[in-house]
Order: C-alpha cells, then structure tokens, then sequence
C-alpha cells in the first residue's frame, strides 16, 4: 500500500494509539456537555434516533473518507488537500476546504476552551467540598456567579490555552498519546460509576425513556440540523482535526475498523452521559433542556448527595477537563502543523502563535455570558433574535461549516479523487464493503446535507415532512 509521502511530524506508535488519540479528540465536552443539553432541548429520544442515524450513514463514511485523506496527504489539512487536488489532476482550489476546516477548529476552540474553563474551575469547587449537600437553587448560584465575572472566566479560559499550548508543543507522542492511554479509559470507569448511582436515583426508568422513545413530534427541521451538525461536532469531522490524526496513522492500520471503533466508543460515551444525567434531571424537579450549563447543575447535585461524592466529583471534573484538553489538542493542531510546514516555525513557536490567537477571539465567548450577554448581533433574524455572540459560533461552526466541510469531503473524495486512489488507501479490496461505502459517501451524504440545507433556505418544509413520518 501507499503512498510515498512522509509526515513530519511523526507517526502514532500504534493504531490503539490513533484509535485512543481519536477517541480523546471525539470524547470531549461535545459528548458529556453539549449531547444531553441538546438532545433535552430537542426531545430526547427522536433527537437521539436521528443522531445515531447520522452517525451510521454520514458520519462513519465521513470519519473514513478524511482519515483516508488525512493518511495520504501526510500533512496539514491545507498542504494536504493542494497536494491531493495536484495528485488528482484537480483545481488547486480544493486547498480552501483545508483551510475552512482549520478556521471551524480555530472558531470551536474559541469557545471551547472557555466551556472547559468552566469544568477546571469546578475541580476546584468540587474538592473543596462546595457541592456537599448543595440544593438544585444552590448548584445554579454556582455556576451563574462562575459565568457572571468576566475576570474569572478569563482567567480559567487563559489557563486552559496554555495547558493546550504546552501539550501541543510537546509534539504527538511526547504530549498527547501519554495522556490519551489513561485518560480514555478512565472517563469511561466514572461515567459507569455515574451511571449505577444514577439507576438507584429514582428516577432512571424516566431518564431511559425519555432518552431513547422517540416522539417525532417533539423534533422539527432545526432539530433534523442540530443531529447532523452534532454528528460532525462530536466526531471532529470537517475540522481538520481527524485529517490531520489520519496523517499520523500508521500505514498498515485498517481506516474502516478505526473509524468505526472510534464512532462507537464516542457514540457509547454520549449516551452513557445521558443515561447518567436525565435522571438526576427528573428527580431533582429541573428542566431537561436547560441549556449549555445543563451538566454544571445536575451531576453537582448528585456528587454533593452520593457517598463519596466529593472524590468522585473531583475526579469526573478533572477527566472533564482531560477529555476536553485532548479534544482541544486536535482542534489546534491542524493550525500549528501548517505553521510548522509553511513558516519554518518550531512546534513550541507554532502552538504559542496559535494558542494566542485562539485565546484573543475566545474573549467574545467570555463576554457572552456577561457583559455582552444582551447583545444579539442578528437579532434582526427571528432564529436569532435573543442569540449571544456564543451562540452565533455554535451554531455557525456545528450546523454550518462542519457539515459543509464533510459534504465536501466527501465530494472530493469519490468525485475528484481516483477510485484506484481510494481503494488502495483505504485497503478494503473492491468488495461489497469498499461498494457500501462508495455508495454511501457518493450519494447519501450529500443528498442528506443539501435536504438539510434546502429546509434552512425555507424552500422545502422539512418540518412539515418530519411531523407527517412521526
């Protein structure tokens, strides 16, 4: 097999190191923050339906198609995609969809970094025992008087870029692949802990159906979006990040067993993180679909009245934290790898470049959820009429650009690209699995996002499609 081109900046030891280093990217906020608050917002069981649905049928042939780019490109998603598009005989324009998904990685972890400064400054809240037989009206205190301060939030967003910076600039098995070998696991132990108190609660017979009956009727075109956007979100696909880890992957490892292994680890994650929270929602009287600080008011409530709890609530908040160090690695890493190719720079330079404009435009999330917190930008569009600045990003780079970008992707990959390319690289033979994926990313994925997008541009009623089926 393959391709004559070398990273460099070096390879994964292992494909359990790429399968574990791909999980941590996957396994972040976006599975134990953002999926229970989202899925709340948007009906519980049809949300989750849909979102495995497009995990299956979008986001695996996706995950593989850019891990297949990624490994033969073996460089950053820019260089990557202008030596493809030479490769191919294509327009060296293609260069630009390199250069989308390390802007969506930048935009995310903006945002991103001060969401998991929120989970560093509860570490410290949860040793210090300040969830011990907290109430739900106590718990919510907390955690609006975290987001009220615009110094506090900077301060934990500041402290969170430079522990990226410091990962990243140790380079790919100095920094990352230690930490993933124990920290993966790990998160797994402490959400089946979280899960077993969560089934003595009371309430996890209600938890499990509203999690998984679906009602069609509680989910509309927007809903349809979000599942879609979050399957690209929580995968890390279009953001550059999984092309750039597939430039890592050794050439012998099978793309398909890893992309699935890695969809399934994450997918399981999710929904044992709803398994653990919607029960502790519905005993403690609170609202499922809370928002964004959903999972900073509920698993408080049962660290602060579990035995036990301030250990294991120290410990769930500092892997938290680890889950969303690795993802923020891989987020950044796209920008630092080109840096690094196309300035001459050092790995340590590199992550001090980008770390530092990441951080300046994460000021804008800061502010969002305080002194700006009443400032709508396009409030002039009713969907966004009361939206934050934060909420802006969210759903520009997890319902916009992320899917646009595997859209791409996948255009590229078995429109442009050479079928002999593909089946070489992906090493599958030409049998009917190589077929189902062909098919899959030639046809399905793309009809799935131009649906999506047809409904966003009001010209076909997908809601009104979507409530008929339920």
């Amino acid at each position: 097999m393959t391709t004559t081109r070398k990273s460099i900046h070096g390879v994964w030891s292992s494909r359990l190191a790429f399968v574990l280093a791909a999980t941590g990217s996957a396994v972040g906020l976006g599975n134990i923050w953002k999926f229970p608050y989202i899925a709340g917002e948007h009906g519980g069981g049809a949300f989750v339906l849909v979102y495995l649905m497009c995990i299956a049928v979008i986001g695996i042939p996706i995950m593989m198609a850019e891990v297949m780019l990624g490994r033969r490109g073996r460089q950053s998603p820019i260089n990557t995609m202008r030596s493809l598009a030479q490769e191919a005989g294509a327009d060296p324009r293609w260069s630009w969809l390199g250069w989308a998904g390390v802007l969506a990685g930048f935009l995310i972890l903006s945002y991103y970094s001060v969401i998991a400064g929120w989970a560093l400054a509860y570490v410290f809240r949860a040793v210090s025992g300040a969830f011990t037989g907290a109430t739900a009206e106590g718990i919510a205190s907390i955690f609006e008087r975290l987001t009220g301060d615009p110094e506090r939030l900077m301060a934990w967003h500041t402290l969170f870029m430079i522990m990226t910076m410091i990962v990243v600039a140790r380079g790919v098995r100095g920094g990352l692949e230690k930490a993933v070998r124990f920290l993966v696991p790990a998160l797994f132990v402490l959400l089946l802990l979280l899960d077993g108190y969560a089934m003595a609660s009371g309430a996890f017979d209600q938890g499990l159906q509203f999690l998984f009956n679906p009602d069609f009727s509680k989910i509309d075109a927007n809903g349809v979006l979000i599942a879609m956007g979050h399957a690209f979100f929580t995968l890390s696909l279009g953001m550059g990040a999984i092309m750039v880890y597939g430039s890592y992957l050794p050439e012998r490892a099978s793309i398909a067993r890893t992309s699935i292994t890695i969809a399934v680890l994450d997918t399981i994650v999710a929904l044992l993180a709803g398994m653990a929270i919607f029960p502790i929602v519905f005993v403690n009287g609170l609202e499922p679909g809370a928002g964004p600080g959903l999972i900073f008011q509920t698993l408080p409530i049962a660290f602060g009245h579990m035995t036990g709890g301030l250990v294991f609530g120290t410990l769930f908040f500092v892997l938290l934290v680890f889950a969303a160090w690795t993802s923020s690695i891989s987020l950044i890493e796209p920008a630092v790898a080109w840096l690094v190719e196309n300035r001459g720079m050092t790995r340590v330079n590199a992550s001090v470049v980008a770390g530092i404009v990441t951080w300046l435009f994460g000021l804008l999330t800061v502010f969002s959820f305080n002194q700006w917190s009443e400032f709508h930008l396009l409030s002039f569009i009713p969907v966004f009429k009361t939206a934050t600045v934060f909420d802006l990003l969210d759903y520009l780079t997890a319902n916009i650009m992320l899917p646009l970008g595997g859209l791409c992707i996948a255009i590229f990959s078995v429109w442009v690209m050479r079928r002999d390319d593909s089946l070489q690289e992906l090493d599958m033979g030409d049998g009917m699995a190589y077929r189902l994926w062909y098919a899959l990313v030639r046809y399905v994925t793309p009809v799935a996002v131009i649906i999506v997008f047809l409904n966003v541009t009001g010209l076909v009623d997908f809601s009104r499609l979507l409530g008929m089926a339920g």
